[in-house]
């Protein structure tokens, strides 16, 4: 069964995971939970500036994600 995939676990990529490392798919739930909460609140806000605050944490969120992958998958 297919279910669609929330806003956060499409900006992690949550379905990419070649090696098929469950670290990888943890931690890229992880990040996918918390650009949820802040997007639910972008989206539910008045403030322009709440607004813009969550689109800044969501496109760091993303980054720190993909940091963390790397160290997760790192090879000496």
């Amino acid at each position: 069964m297919n279910t669609e995939l929330t806003f956060g676990q499409k900006a992690v990529g949550l379905t990419f995971n070649p090696s098929g490392d469950d670290k990888v798919g943890q931690i890229k739930q992880t990040f996918a939970d918390a650009i949820d909460q802040l997007n639910n609140l972008r989206n539910t806000t008045t403030s322009g500036e709440v607004k813009c605050m969550c689109s800044v944490a969501i496109t760091d969120a993303q980054t720190a994600q993909m940091w963390a992958v790397k160290a997760i998958t790192w090879k000496d």
